[in-house]
């Protein structure tokens, strides 16, 4: 389970970007936020989606995850769900419908989900956060000052919710 020192809880973030390479912008600030202390990352992945692609390109950002990171494959079921799978509650299918099932419990439901979808679309990117003592104000801050317009999508995650998360993904 990823709990800092305090047993404070996970947060999954997503800063949507107005640019389609603003997110992959992003990395570099937001590493200089974590040295300073103003977000502790535990994993990272970005989204990329060119005006003119049919779908997006993702990625996990290797340079900041933490111990505790998720992997791969938990962004890959996620990435899948947001933008692969129409978006049509119970029509998505028994299998993907468990899987929503599943991540709905550990707080990524339906509405995060469709939310990130109608909001991340080609010619803007997002930068998929897990992370804890992120001071989101300063972030934001820091984000405008250096040219990138950035939006905030979050759920937070229970100390169960994220054990949960992890108990998918690291078995």
């Amino acid at each position: 389970m990823i709990v800092g020192d305090g047993g404070e809880m996970s947060t999954l973030t997503v800063w949507k970007f107005a640019t389609w390479d603003g997110a992959n912008q992003a990395i570099g600030t937001l590493e200089g936020l974590a040295k300073q202390g103003l977000i502790t990352v535990h994993d990272a992945a970005s989204v990329s989606w060119q005006p003119e692609a049919r779908r997006p390109r993702t990625r996990q950002v290797r340079n900041l995850t933490g111990a505790g990171a998720l992997g791969g494959m938990f962004w890959g079921m996620l990435f899948g769900m947001i933008f692969l799978m129409p978006i049509a509650g119970a029509a998505i299918g028994a299998a993907s419908g468990a899987l929503a099932g599943s991540l709905a419990d550990v707080g990524i439901d339906e509405d995060f989900i469709k939310s990130v979808h109608d909001q991340v679309t080609p010619g803007t990117s997002a930068l998929f956060l897990m992370s804890s003592d992120a001071i989101t104000d300063k972030i934001k801050e820091t984000f405008r000052a250096t040219g990138l317009r950035a939006d905030l999508i979050q759920s937070n995650l229970t100390n169960e919710q994220e054990a949960a998360l992890h108990e998918m993904f690291t078995n």
